[in-house]
């Protein structure tokens, strides 16, 4: 059955949305839609389609996804296949689409890791779920420490001029393997559009370990998953923890992580954030998109009202240097 759907004519008017990507002519938005934890099997499909609808209507055209994403594995692609199908077919020009693969997907060898074979396969079944005839980025989801670098990459360089990926990306490798991959890109080419890593108040270790600067450096965009730490960085958990809560339904985000250190840093946060007119969530995504660098982060909203909390990050006056010096004294 087709879904009518009319996208807000008004869904790009929001000052300082789009950000360029790195050197390249891409434009994303500032938020982007990760469809990791909230688009499986499990979740009725008219609440996916809610979401994408409301992403859409208010500029988030990019969404991420990847091969295994669900759960079960592939049925968020499958998810968003369907969406595409019935309602955003006719947006799919204004849509800005990434994969993965690398991670565990099926049985044997090939279901893994970062060969030929098993990059290649898996893209194209990820183009059969998401019922899509190209992706605009594929990236390799993490680095693999047996298979040659020069045969992943050049995997990603045949990806594109095969016409399957428009971009491709580097996601989770290590500074010296990164270094060598940008150069290789580049020279073949097929430049890396950008890296993805965590970024967040909690985990800043693409600062520490060098891979921000190296890949601004590079000319190529950055952009942070799990900025809100998978949902620790808001008001979710500072007076308890609700049973539809992530900590109670999944297995990546334990109790034991709430401990008195971190409930009086996020109530630190929360003060700060008040005095500013924000919300928690708000002024921790803003602190990543601050970074020299950052071009978009990816938010894994399960409800149209976190998505709309969180794009409220684009409102009002940047971090003050002394805003700044605080929060990172809370988090210190």
């Amino acid at each position: 059955m087709e879904t009518i759907f009319q996208a807000n004519p008004d869904r790009y008017a929001h000052n300082g949305l789009m950000r360029r990507c790195g050197k390249s002519g891409v434009m994303l938005p500032a938020i982007s839609l990760g469809l990791w934890k909230n688009f499986g099997a499990q979740r009725p499909l008219e609440e996916s389609r809610a979401l994408l609808h409301f992403a859409l209507d208010h500029g988030i055209v990019h969404l991420d996804l990847a091969n295994n994403y669900g759960p079960p594995p592939g049925t968020a692609e499958e998810t968003l296949g369907e969406v595409m199908r019935t309602s955003l077919r006719p947006y799919r020009d204004e849509l800005f689409i990434a994969t993965k693969a690398g991670y565990d997907m099926w049985p044997g060898p090939y279901g893994n890791w970062g060969s030929r074979k098993s990059l290649m396969a898996s893209l194209d079944q990820s183009l059969r779920r998401m019922k899509v005839d190209y992706v605009d980025l594929f990236y390799s989801h993490r680095y693999d420490p047996l298979t040659p670098l020069e045969e992943t990459l050049q995997a990603l360089v045949d990806i594109v001029r095969q016409g399957k990926a428009l971009y491709v990306g580097l996601s989770r490798w290590p500074l010296e393997a990164t270094r060598f991959g940008l150069d290789f890109l580049r020279k073949q080419g097929v430049p890396c559009l950008c890296y993805q890593g965590r970024l967040n108040l909690l985990d800043r270790a693409p600062v520490a370990d060098g891979i921000l600067p190296e890949v601004a450096q590079a000319g190529c965009g950055f952009v942070s998953f799990s900025p809100l730490a998978q949902g620790l960085l808001t008001d979710r958990y500072l007076e308890g923890i609700p049973d539809d809560s992530r900590i109670r339904r999944e297995t990546t985000l334990k109790a034991e992580q709430l401990t008195p250190t971190l409930l009086a840093q996020l109530n630190g946060l929360r003060a700060l954030a008040a005095a500013r007119g924000e919300t928690t969530a708000s002024v921790a995504l803003r602190w990543v998109l601050q970074h020299e660098g950052v071009t978009s982060v990816i938010v894994g909203a399960s409800k149209v009202a976190q998505l709309a909390d969180n794009l409220k990050c684009l409102d009002g006056a940047p971090l003050s240097a002394d805003e700044l010096q605080r929060i990172d004294a809370l988090f210190a």
